[in-house]
């Protein structure tokens, strides 16, 4: 059983991750998610590919000299001298070196025979050993691979001194009943511990990380979001918090930063992370139905987990209007700014908000309070901010710069910033227009068009977020995107600050 065991967590983001198709981190994104990775946690980051490129190598070396406070910095190395050499010299804690095990690949890529891939995987684990260093070594492709030249090359490199054997399932061809008996039988035949590396080309890296390490293995490698090479690798929230949640086991990880870390990465390496994806996505604790808000509103535990709370991984619970509100949901959350319809002037405003989601519209938290503010008969409040001007330059040569000019608690402010775009230096800019209101935060952020054509009307949906944690969500549409975010972005601060 799994309960009270520690297991590892070995992190991949910053090497498999960033073999992500389209992902390229500059190597300040680097260091950021290497310090975030350590705040969360990880016993052990994979901070890349040192003899892969000249911007590897540093990034690597800038990360292995970063001080972090308890994460060990770990370098891939094929089983070759040059590449070992590569990671011993950006000062990495530990040499995770590999080679390609299974017949398919072992014949048709490196055109080894199965002797000289044996020698090959001994010496790169003398080396390092050596070197006085920590040494990992991947069997690659280990899944497809003879399970007897499996054990074989693992005896091996056990005798060679190695401080852990990892077995990747390379093309994420496993199952799990399968995994659990491979891992089983290397469990029974090394002594070392066993770490596992699952892609999710089926979508089963995480199951299959899980039955390895009920099987035995005591090391999980993960990915912040699961990202990674093809399909991804096993997501990091999810294994995680399987193993402590369901199974009991315990792990390093600062679970409250999870969320905080998924978003990071998702900003970083422009892979949106999906709404409904575990533990992290925007409605992985949101509920709409009218039964299940009802139940969750009286104890969280009747529609969630419960063995697993928003507030254990950093998230928060929300509850969302749409054609499926109930009552008890839509007076919760008209109670929250103290607005207390009679029952008939509720079931006027539920009315209303069907209405617009039978439309095929979401409903924002400022649709709910100009509809209930409509249906009551009560002025809606003073803004604290009233937009007054937004003009933006750009272009292909020009660092995008916004000029804001509003009305702030009844004073004329105007403010300028510039962002990675248009629309990023305009939000930029009514940040520095509410200074004193810095304790919001941009929560999410969609756009949509609305019609077709090069002179579409957008439609924008921003979030936003206090200290408190408490998020409110407004809408806008115009032809020009920069005005429709930041008219949006401004609409959602005044309903945070007046409720």
């Amino acid at each position: 059983m799994l309960r009270d065991r520690k297991i590892t967590i070995f992190d991949t983001t910053l090497r498999d991750g960033e073999q992500t198709p389209g992902v390229s981190l500059t190597p300040q994104q680097k260091i950021d998610i290497a310090y975030q990775l350590d705040k969360l946690g990880v016993d052990i980051i994979e901070a890349g590919f040192p003899i892969a490129s000249e911007g590897d190598r540093e990034s690597v070396r800038s990360i292995a000299a970063a001080g972090l406070s308890s994460a060990m910095v770990c370098g891939l190395a094929r089983v070759l001298p040059k590449d070992i050499d590569a990671c011993i010299d950006v000062g990495v804690d530990m040499v995770h070196t590999f080679v390609s095990t299974s017949d398919i690949q072992r014949i048709h890529t490196i055109k080894k025979s199965r002797e000289e891939v044996l020698d090959m995987a001994v010496n790169a684990v003398e080396l390092i050993k050596d070197h006085g260093i920590k040494c990992m070594f991947s069997a690659m492709d280990a899944t497809r691979t003879d399970l007897d030249y499996l054990i074989e090359i693992y005896k091996a490199v056990e005798n060679a001194k190695c401080d852990i054997i990892n077995v990747p399932d390379t093309v994420g061809i496993m199952s799990p009943s399968r995994m659990y008996n491979l891992i089983r039988n290397l469990h029974s035949e090394v002594n070392i511990p066993i770490d596992t590396h699952c892609h999710n080309d089926f979508g089963l890296a995480v199951a299959n990380t899980l039955m390895a390490i009920e099987a035995g293995a005591s090391q999980a490698q993960v990915t912040i979001n699961g990202i990674g090479e093809r399909a991804g690798n096993a997501d990091l929230a999810e294994t995680v918090m399987s193993l402590q949640s369901i199974y009991g086991a315990k792990t390093n990880i600062n679970t409250e930063y999870i969320v905080e870390t998924a978003r990071l990465v998702e900003r970083y390496t422009g892979i949106t992370i999906s709404p409904h994806t575990p533990i992290v996505g925007e409605n992985a604790f949101a509920h709409e139905s009218g039964i299940h808000t009802h139940g969750v509103l009286q104890k969280s535990d009747t529609f969630e987990p419960g063995i697993m709370t928003p507030e254990m991984v950093g998230h928060s619970r929300r509850i969302v209007l749409g054609k499926h509100a109930g009552k008890h949901a839509v007076r919760r959350s008209l109670e929250s700014i103290n607005l207390e319809p009679t029952d008939e002037q509720l079931n006027l405003i539920i009315e209303r908000i069907k209405e617009i989601a039978d439309k095929g519209k979401k409903i924002t938290d400022a649709d709910l309070y100009a509809i209930a503010f409509a249906v009551m008969g009560k002025p809606e409040g003073k803004p604290v901010i009233d937009l007054k001007e937004v003009s933006v330059m750009t272009g292909n040569v020009t660092t995008p710069t916004a000029v804001v000019k509003a009305i702030v608690d009844g004073e004329e402010r105007i403010a300028s910033d510039v962002g990675i775009g248009p629309v990023d230096a305009a939000m930029n800019a009514v940040y520095e227009i509410s200074s004193k209101h810095m304790g919001i935060k941009i929560h999410d952020f969609r756009i949509e068009a609305v019609t077709g054509g090069s002179d579409a009307v957008a439609e924008v949906i921003i979030g936003v977020q206090n200290e408190k944690g408490r998020i409110v969500t407004a809408r806008a549409a115009n032809a020009d995107i920069v005005l429709a975010s930041v008219e949006a972005l401004v609409t959602a601060i005044n309903m945070l600050l007046q409720t």
